[in-house]
């Protein structure tokens, strides 16, 4: 028999699930000291997450997709690029967008169906939230393409689910982008459910990294919940796709500790003993454990960390519910930039509704 070709998917992890490491760690966090200021973004994450939920349990706020169990991925991902790359998330990536300048405010006015909150602060050249699922994926691809024939230094990310990874959007991104060795990032979240669908039932793949190998990228699948294994997978990806080596496939492993968003109730469909199985890999335990064992880090200074985080988050959410509401013919005002007659028909109708004709 005669090979034509074989291949492996490499999985990195530096922390186990207790915080020890199982792996020699890369030399840019050899010194816990530089992992702290990520840690502390993580909890930031986690409280806004927090207070964002409760928001929407009072009426404050609408639909939304919480990102509990997530923040390593994140996190390491938005903090491994540079302001001039461009980003192209999905919905629930405010770690990442974070760390690239986006305000927390910002992220409630867009759940709170204002779509001012989508002109977010950070790199203007950033995609908005994408909900129709990895059409996020193409933009990037296109984005990636343009960097590439305009010989600049520049990379496009974007950010998908497990159920994201089997829409032939992903599928045409990541074949365009080895077809033109273009530098793309293509950030897989497993989270292990596509809303009630299970990894299990999606693809009969190994690995979703392996996806990758069909159109030529590099691939690799990393422990989600491992912050250093994060950074590490993403400064490979970003490192090949910077020096002209193309694109790549990365699979982060993690789990979606909250319901799908707050319109959702996993318990139709999860079991209870798997959720409490995923939440002994959370990622800032584990990372707590080791910053602590390495002493740069005390319960003393959490609890100081967390009132604070609890005051910024505070002030955004108040920023937030005192943005003035826009006036209904807004929803029409901005659509186009030469107004249809029907439309114009239903802008008329409705001041007419309002008494404001």
């Amino acid at each position: 028999m005669t090979v034509a070709a074989t291949f492996e998917i490499e999985y990195l992890q530096y922390l186990g699930v207790d915080g020890k490491p199982v792996a020699e760690l890369p030399v840019a966090f050899r010194d816990a000291k530089a992992l702290l200021p990520l840690f502390k973004q993580m909890l930031f994450v986690r409280v806004f997450d927090t207070k964002a939920i409760a928001l929407q349990r009072t009426g404050k706020l609408g639909t939304y997709a919480a990102c509990l169990g997530h923040e390593a991925t994140h996190v390491g991902i938005g903090a491994s690029m540079r302001p001039e790359d461009v980003f192209a998330p999905s919905y629930r990536e405010y770690g990442a967008q974070f760390m690239r300048g986006v305000l927390p405010r910002e992220v409630l006015l867009y759940w709170g169906g204002d779509e001012r909150g989508n002109d977010f602060s950070g790199p203007k050249h950033d995609y908005p939230w994408c909900v129709p699922i990895s059409t996020q994926c193409l933009m990037a691809a296109g984005a990636a393409l343009s960097f590439k024939l305009r010989q600049q230094p520049r990379i496009a990310v974007a950010c998908c689910g497990d159920g994201g990874s089997s829409k032939t959007d992903f599928y045409a991104a990541l074949n365009s982008a080895g077809a033109y060795t273009s530098p793309l990032v293509l950030c897989v979240i497993n989270n292990g459910w596509a809303i009630s669908v299970p990894r299990s039932a999606q693809t009969g793949a190994q690995t979703l990294a392996q996806k990758g190998l069909a159109g030529g990228l590099h691939c690799l699948q990393v422990d989600g919940n491992d912050l250093i294994a994060v950074m590490e997978g993403m400064r490979r990806a970003t490192e090949r796709a910077r020096n002209g080596d193309g694109g790549s496939v990365i699979e982060f492993m993690t789990y979606r500790l909250h319901d799908h968003t707050t319109a959702d109730d996993a318990r139709r469909y999860r079991d209870d003993a798997q959720v409490k199985d995923a939440w002994t890999r959370d990622p800032i335990p584990r990372l707590r454990t080791y910053l602590t064992a390495q002493g740069v880090w005390s319960e003393a200074e959490e609890q100081a960390w967390a009132e604070e985080c609890g005051n910024k988050v505070d002030v955004e959410i108040n920023a937030y519910l005192e943005t003035p509401v826009q006036p209904v013919e807004a929803m029409f005002d901005y659509l186009y930039a030469d107004m249809p007659p029907d439309v114009a028909a239903h802008r008329a109708a409705v001041l007419a509704a309002e008494g404001r004709s």
